[in-house]
């Protein structure tokens, strides 16, 4: 079973660096180079200078960002700009934002988890990973000795039990509060109350947690473990044990996951005909019109069907829209090209997309990695910069698709999920040492 931990977090003194909208700073791997130009100029203390170190001109191994990381969180720490809280506590996070016109409050709380390998313990993934993420993420993790940014999970709790002990014990507390460049509100309560905190592991300790985000920073906690353990340092106390984890439950209903569009290179340029003829009988096919700005109403037809087997596609070609919805014919198909996954995952919109149509179909493999985007204003913008011969449109997977998956053993494909917004990193600090 799980085993969360409160812990002392490593927290911005506000006293040094005002305010803390000043200072942290989203995931790393969603920073542009302008946004991390825009973070360095905010606050000289912001935290991307830990997460995303900008890379200097003479970067050798001895001057590198990994080393200018761990440099800024010594001195900061130093400094007293990063305080180390005096209690173990239990981290409650809320998010507070708008999406298409409503308000939404994402509820959670950060502690620190008992690691354990995906497979060992009842703490499930569902995408793959990319081993070059691993490895940029565990240099970093080697040479600062901290977790800085947390991973995102969820556990089933439809009662809320987790968060009626939360509320309860935060209802005197009063937050710190921060603003992100997308207008999310960021509040965070410190819970150090011995009695709240017992009766929260109690209450978490039977659940399973699945991975919504953060797969790569989970793995790195658990190979970071290991390295410590392979050089004789690793004892039962010790905090390379643990990982940093966002915790929320999957019946809040401040949970937004966004589609993941796909803008595609690398497939020869068709037209809607050449397209439906390749789909053949796998796909029925239905053309909508020309031009990028369909992709809106294209959009609008996908969502209404809600149906994981229906995918909008634009044959850049003559820049035709095609709704194509599975067929029978094309789930045996997919059960025979995709046969060494389950029934769930075979039945995913990014699954049929990928393995079916890309694959098989189209007969093109090894691709170069799309342009993900989660808008459907952002595949206008990438049609009409004639730089993609296909663009597709496709259903998000669901917690439940999360659920069933990740316990049957599998993973989705990349790029499954995108869940809304993202959490802010510099929040809380997990050390290692």
């Amino acid at each position: 079973m799980p085993e969360i931990q409160a812990f002392r977090a490593l927290r911005y003194d506000l006293g040094h660096v005002g305010s803390l909208s000043d200072v942290v700073a989203p995931p790393y791997d969603v920073i542009s180079p302008e946004l991390q130009e825009e973070l360095y100029k905010k606050h000289p203390c912001n935290f991307v200078r830990l997460i995303l170190n900008r890379k200097e001109p003479g970067d050798d191994e001895r001057n590198n960002t990994y080393l200018r990381a761990r440099d800024f969180l010594k001195n900061w720490r130093n400094e007293g700009v990063l305080y180390a809280d005096p209690e173990p506590a239990i981290y409650v996070y809320h998010q507070e934002f708008t999406f298409a016109g409503r308000t939404y409050n994402r509820r959670g709380f950060m502690s620190r988890i008992k690691l354990s390998r995906f497979g060992e313990g009842k703490v499930f993934p569902h995408e793959e990973t990319h081993s070059a993420a691993k490895v940029d993420r565990l240099m970093l993790t080697t040479t600062c000795k901290a977790n800085l940014s947390q991973t995102f999970g969820l556990y089933p709790d439809p009662e809320c039990e987790a968060q009626n002990v939360l509320e309860a014990a935060t209802a005197s507390l009063t937050p710190v509060v921060a603003n992100d460049h997308l207008g999310v509100i960021h509040r965070l309560w410190t819970v150090t109350d011995s009695a709240a905190i017992a009766q929260l592991v109690a209450v978490m300790g039977p659940k399973p947690i699945f991975i919504a985000d953060g797969h790569h920073r989970y793995e790195t906690s658990c190979n970071y473990r290991d390295q410590i353990h392979d050089m004789g340092l690793l004892t039962p106390d010790h905090p390379a044990n643990y990982g940093l984890m966002m915790c929320v439950a999957m019946d809040d209903p401040g949970l937004v996951v966004l589609p993941t569009h796909r803008l595609f290179t690398g497939v020869p340029a068709m037209t809607a005909d050449e397209l439906a003829a390749k789909l053949g009988d796998c796909f029925t096919t239905k053309v909508v019109g020309k031009g990028p700005e369909l992709a809106d109403a294209v959009w609008e037809d996908i969502e209404t069907a809600d149906n994981q087997g229906t995918l909008g596609l634009c044959a850049a070609k003559d820049m035709t829209w095609t709704l194509a919805t599975i067929t029978d014919a094309g789930r045996a198909r997919m059960a025979q090209v995709a046969a060494d996954h389950n029934e769930d995952w075979r039945g995913l919109g990014v699954s049929i997309l990928h393995r079916l149509l890309v694959d098989d179909l189209l007969g093109v493999k090894d691709l170069p990695k799309p342009n993900y985007v989660h808008l459907v204003s952002e595949v206008v913008e990438g049609l009409r910069a004639g730089e993609y011969p296909l663009a597709a449109l496709v259903m998000p997977a669901t917690v439940d698709h999360i659920r069933a998956i990740s316990l049957g053993g599998e993973r989705m494909p990349a790029k499954s999920t995108y869940f809304y917004p993202k959490l802010l990193s510099g929040l809380v600090v997990h050390p290692l040492e």
